[in-house]
């Protein structure tokens, strides 16, 4: 074998086996990240296995780039795309929000659909030199490829408008819309079969066109209350077209890493959509966001108000007390002082928990993130199935900046649009204390009966400020 050969061979394989490391690295990374002990460990592991895989990916270019002037294009141009990447992804990290996540996720999705489809278009562009039946297959890959990628892209582009209100959280309601879908899905059949038999270029622009209508649609249909799961299966959407591009440039680490990533995020959007007492079908075809009564309209009768200086009160004669974050918390950055008054609580001998339903806020795992980052001790944040059987006998409930997730109607309304969603149970407890803005309704557009309770009190006003006037009252 001569060097000119023996040359390419050894960097593929030198580049295969690094990409194996980085593989069991992501694999450990997802490990680390199921609990919150290890979490930090996870990250790291993710961040090194993606150091190792851009590292093999750079010298396995170099390698190939050495004395030929389309290697040497290549490099330059994987080299600006690094640079310009990892500039742009610095500067977000450094100024976006917490609060600011779940769209700055629904948009990276996006990012990852786009190069599937671009990466699918350049492989019918570049179409290799194949056997018939291998160029069937490869025609399949380029055809799925593009579709998947493109309903990625353009639904990560709705859900990021959605999450940063730049559109409306309610669902669209088109007439006959899950005849729309099913229609969109029939004709990428039949044009799949089409393509694979005579692989016309228009036909590639069909189907992503096609693709791009379909995936705006998809999560445009979808309300408000369903967008945790919209991000989960986003997620599971753009490892999917991660994978379709690892067979189409055949890179075992992109078809191993988009594998994990996809089916991790549909688990997770199993779970999630459980969680809520839906099915994946049901989330898909739409549903939580149905516009709420105005207050005129609804008879659910008056509530009372309560300040912090009385809340304080109540809290130092109180035995037990759990705290139910949302959505308003993370707005309000109020982790920081919400930590600090269970730190004082607990002082005081007071039992202090945390009760954190599966779709808090706008992202999975949204609000242990923000407890974590206050430092809140691991083992007082329980989830929603293993603190809702001690709510009922509990002192006093806070309830900040949650409103969806602790709505009553879903246990006891079945004409409500959350009806039989399970939701925290807090109206048990001897006092609720509600932490909000305004009486508007929550983000799914439902009205909340809670508000209305004879145990139930509203604390108006920013969370944060609220919550440390209670401090000072202490």
């Amino acid at each position: 074998m001569s060097d000119t050969v023996a040359g390419p061979l050894a960097a593929e394989s030198i580049a295969g086996a690094a990409y194996i490391v980085a593989a069991l690295l992501f694999i450990l990374s997802l490990a680390g990240l199921s609990k919150h002990e290890k979490a930090r460990a996870g990250v790291i592991y993710g961040i090194a296995g993606m150091m190792i895989a851009l590292a093999a990916t750079v010298w396995l270019t170099l390698q190939g780039a050495w004395g030929t002037d389309h290697g040497l294009t290549g490099l330059t141009l994987l080299v600006a795309a690094v640079l310009v990447g990892g500039a742009i992804g610095l500067w977000r990290a450094r100024v976006v929000e917490m609060t600011g996540m779940p769209e700055l996720i629904a948009l990276l999705h996006s990012f990852v659909g786009l190069a599937a489809v671009l990466v699918g278009w350049n492989g019918h562009l570049e179409s290799p030199k194949l056997s018939a039946d291998l160029m069937a297959v490869h025609h399949a890959e380029v055809f799925i490829g593009v579709f998947i990628g493109a309903v990625t892209f353009s639904g990560s582009i709705v859900a990021f408008l959605k999450l940063s209100a730049r559109m409306k959280s309610s669902p669209l309601m088109l007439p006959g819309k899950n005849a729309i879908n099913l229609g969109a899905l029939a004709t990428f059949i039949a044009l799949t079969v089409w393509y694979v038999n005579d692989s016309q270029f228009w036909l590639l622009v069909v189907v992503t066109l096609l693709a791009l209508g379909l995936g705006w649609h998809l999560v445009a249909s979808i309300g408000g209350g369903d967008m945790p799961v919209v991000v989960s299966m986003l997620n599971s959407y753009s490892g999917w077209a991660a994978a379709a591009a690892g067979f189409l440039l055949n890179n075992d680490l992109l078809i191993i890493t988009g594998a994990l990533v996809g089916s991790s995020g549909a688990y997770l959007s199993y779970i999630m959509c459980k969680a809520m007492n839906r099915s994946f079908i049901s989330v898909i075809a739409g549903g939580f966001g149905i516009p709420a009564l105005n207050k005129a309209d609804a008879d659910d009768g008056e509530h009372r108000e309560i300040t912090a200086q009385e809340t304080a009160e109540m809290l130092t004669n109180a035995s037990s007390v759990v705290i139910t974050p949302g959505y308003g918390m993370a707005v309000a950055q109020a982790q920081y002082p919400v930590a600090e008054l269970a730190h004082q609580l607990r002082e005081r001998g007071v039992d202090v928990k945390f009760g954190i339903h599966p779709v808090a806020g706008r992202l999975p795992g949204h609000m242990n993130v923000l407890l974590a980052e206050a430092k809140v001790p691991y083992d007082i944040v329980l989830e929603m199935d293993e603190i809702n059987d001690d709510l009922d006998g509990t002192s006093v409930v806070l309830v900040i900046g949650a409103n969806d997730t602790v709505n009553p109607a879903a246990a006891e309304d079945p004409s409500s649009p959350i009806a039989g969603m399970p939701v925290l149970r807090v109206w048990e407890a001897d006092n609720v204390v509600v932490f909000k803005r305004s009486m508007a309704a929550g983000y799914a557009g439902v009205q909340n009966p809670l508000f209305y309770r004879d145990n139930s009190q509203m604390l108006f006003g920013d969370a944060k400020q609220r919550v440390e006037d209670i401090l000072r009252a202490f």
